[in-house]
């Protein structure tokens, strides 16, 4: 949900096309910290059980846990154990709260730069054109990565709508094999687009963040390789079918764009998004981090206006598109204040051609690999290291005597 943002950093005097990192780096007012986490609790109530429930634990920690040892070492010394038993036990107490005390003021500090973090983001969103999000459960985004696993979350979500809808946060899902669960964490940018898109995807080779994953999930004859420099930078899956249509987006000035600004970025186009995939945190207080985002995404942005003329001719043929899904809580963002500055990467816009019907449906999405066909691979293989060793002594014992 949305936190109302602190007092924006004034940014008077900041250069066109520069963005004001000055909020991540000054020093700033602890009680206006403490107010904007009050400000949280009372708007998020989930955060402020989290926080009672701390409360109780180490209530516990300190008073009922000690009181009811010294209970147990009362009666041990009052039955004869000896006073040894007895000083013993309460130097082992002393030595438990004392562990105590140190966790409860580790479990404090961390939410001490907990809040400072979310405080500065805040007023970074705001000193930038943006809005600030603590929290969104289960986003509704077409992304690969926003439709696995369970427990999903974005947070420190950072948003603008001019010149486009664009959306910064950090992403995190759980996996489990019925034994273990396994947390993944992601950084990501989507970018809202003019229409809807063939499902691409562009691997990067420089990452190794989706590698194998892409590879063995999607079926090889949907990998194209482009022209130029390209494929040593990304390998790009699009459906079978939508070869031309690929290069027709890529065209070399788009891919040369890619390369300067996103090669260390997976990147996936789907429906009317683009995302950029990081295996990082992209919603931090670097102001390094930033700069490098808002180079990529407003030098994307300035190629992006002339994927707005794509249309799809086998709609022709095959009849009205199905609906793209709506997503009203990102489609319909409210815009900023009246006078507001745009984004950092703010370019002009010329006039948009209407959104086409859309995607025909062999486009719409990647076709994946079957897991049978990957299940006989690795049998196959399974049987050939198997029997290698008998074939050679049956070929040695046949031709060789």
């Amino acid at each position: 949900m949305t936190v109302p943002a602190p007092a924006p950093v004034p940014s008077a005097g900041t250069p066109a096309g520069h963005f004001d990192a000055r909020a991540l780096l000054d020093p700033v007012n602890p009680a206006e910290v403490d107010a904007f986490a009050r400000a949280q609790r009372a708007a998020d109530r989930s955060s402020a059980g989290q926080i009672v429930a701390w409360v109780a634990v180490g209530f516990a920690l300190l008073c009922v846990v000690p009181v009811i040892g010294i209970m147990i070492l009362g009666l041990g010394y009052t039955i004869g154990r000896g006073t040894g038993v007895a000083v013993a036990g309460l130097l082992a107490l002393l030595l438990f709260a004392g562990l105590t005390v140190g966790i409860v003021m580790l479990v404090r500090r961390g939410i001490r730069t907990r809040n400072l973090t979310r405080f500065r983001l805040a007023r970074f969103a705001g000193a930038n054109a943006m809005s600030y999000f603590e929290r969104i459960d289960d986003p509704p985004l077409p992304g690969m990565i926003f439709s696995s696993g369970s427990s999903r979350m974005s947070t420190d979500v950072l948003r603008g709508v001019e010149p486009r809808f664009v959306e910064f946060g950090n992403y995190q899902y759980t996996t489990s094999n019925g034994k273990q669960s396994q947390t993944h964490r992601w950084g990501y940018v989507a970018v809202k687009l003019d229409v809807p898109l063939p499902n691409i995807v562009l691997d990067a080779l420089g990452n190794n963040t989706l590698g194998n994953t892409v590879a063995g999930a999607f079926s090889g004859d949907q990998r194209l390789s482009l022209e130029g420099d390209f494929d040593r930078y990304f390998s790009l899956f699009c459906p079978a079918g939508y070869e031309v249509d690929a290069l027709y987006l890529f065209t070399p000035d788009v891919m040369a764009r890619f390369i300067d600004h996103a090669a260390q970025l997976d990147v996936e186009i789907v429906d009317d998004w683009l995302f950029l995939y990081a295996r990082r945190e992209v919603s931090t207080l670097d102001p390094a981090t930033w700069a490098w985002l808002f180079g990529a995404v407003g030098a994307l942005l300035t190629k992006l206006d002339q994927w707005a003329r794509w249309r799809d001719d086998r709609l022709r043929l095959s009849g009205p598109a199905a609906q793209h899904p709506s997503l009203p809580a990102y489609g319909a963002a409210a815009p900023g204040p009246a006078g507001a500055p745009a984004l950092p990467f703010a370019a002009p816009q010329g006039l948009l051609t209407p959104p086409p019907p859309g995607v025909a449906p062999p486009g719409q999405r990647l076709k994946r690999r079957s897991p049978w066909v990957i299940v006989g691979i690795i049998v196959g293989v399974m049987l050939v290291v198997t029997m290698a060793p008998f074939a050679l002594g049956i070929f040695s014992f046949l031709f060789l005597g």
